[in-house]
């Protein structure tokens, strides 16, 4: 049995991560890490429910019968996955803090502190399977809930990282998970699932940027060149953008959605989503600083790759390029992909890796 430090989110799907590892006899402790704190004299409404989720959290562990300690990592965000998101939206790419949050903080800080601590490992509450191979290496898989499964959100963790995480519910469907918590009587077992980036709270994404990066306004070009608006800044969009642009659509069924940033000239271009829209839909693109878990791909062979984490597995083509990048050649074309924006690459159901789509 393992010594296991459980990260309870204040969620159910890490509580009944929590209650399946003590039912298997393992030394479970449970903690709470705080990633921010609204910054004082914001003009806008909207806190993180942190408290909320650290009250949840405790009641589940005395529940438990779990010890229970809060964890402070509030500067450690700040450094790392604020600092990326703001100098990627700064430098027009669209960045996944959720990604980097997990790589540098949940598996990273946090998991430093716990093996410092003592611990064999940490678990969480992910939809996601860990296969420990015959040489002593890791694997990392889907979950096995198709409408769950959280495995895109792991696509940077190096092996030495996995190697030391388990995911006790990877193996579940969400509704077992929530009739396991209700079984448990977990305090818990109702609450909704959260949703969004949880230190913005309810703070829209722009709103926050607005205290670190200035507005630069500049021309909204449609498909043939005409200036038809003015945009707030460039790091407002993401490509595939559809509601915010302020430009009207002519009917329900034609809108304009983002197609492109020009840096160089501050120009903004859109288009009727449609799939002869320029530079929306595309069947190649390029990636780079690709992270492998375990194994990586080398040469060029067929994969899977999916582009975003609610988008299905698609079949490509992996052509590493002379520059280091990867080219990939999508079987099925692909709408809307940006720079910044993470790509996780499968060989079946085991996640090999992800990068970074330039």
């Amino acid at each position: 049995m393992s010594k296991v430090l459980v990260a309870l989110s204040g969620g159910v799907d890490s509580a009944v991560a929590a209650l399946l590892l003590k039912q298997q006899g393992h030394e479970v402790h449970a903690a709470y890490f705080r990633t921010w704190m609204n910054e004082e004299g914001l003009p806008f409404p909207g806190e993180c429910p942190w408290e909320d989720d650290v009250r949840n959290a405790q009641a589940v562990a005395e529940h438990l019968g779990l010890t229970f300690r809060i964890i402070d990592l509030v500067q450690d965000y700040r450094d790392t996955v604020v600092q990326y998101l703001v100098d990627g939206y700064r430098q027009g790419l669209t960045p996944n803090p959720d990604i980097i949050c997990n790589r540098e903080m949940k598996f990273g800080v946090f998991l430093r502190k716990a093996i410092k601590d003592g611990y064999d490992v940490i678990a969480t509450g992910h939809y996601a399977r860990r296969r420990e191979n015959t040489d002593g290496t890791f694997d990392l898989l889907e979950g096995l809930d198709p409408n769950k499964d959280q495995s895109y959100f792991l696509a940077l963790l190096r092996q030495e990282q996995l190697a030391k995480a388990i995911f006790p519910i990877g193996e579940l469907l969400k509704p077992e998970v929530r009739q396991l918590a209700a079984d448990a009587k977990l305090p818990n077992a109702e609450r909704k699932d959260s949703q969004g980036i949880c230190f913005l709270g309810q703070i829209p994404v722009q709103d926050f940027l607005e205290r670190h990066i200035p507005d630069s306004p500049g021309p909204i070009v449609n498909a043939v060149g005409k200036e038809i608006g003015k945009h707030r800044g460039l790091h407002r969009y993401t490509i595939g953008q559809r509601k915010g642009i302020g430009m009207p659509s002519n009917t329900e069924n034609e809108y304009f959605v983002v197609v492109k940033k020009d840096f160089a000239t501050n120009t903004l271009h859109v288009a009727f989503d449609k799939p002869d829209a320029p530079w929306l839909y595309t069947s190649e693109a390029i990636a780079r600083d690709f992270t492998w878990i375990n194994q990586p791909v080398v040469g060029e062979q067929d994969i899977l790759a999916r582009v975003r984490y609610r988008d299905k597995a698609t079949s490509a083509r992996f052509i590493p390029q002379p520059d280091g990048t990867v080219r990939l050649r999508f079987a099925e074309t692909q709408r809307g992909l940006a720079p910044g924006q993470v790509l996780a690459v499968y060989h079946d159901r085991t996640l090999m890796g992800g990068g970074v789509f330039i």
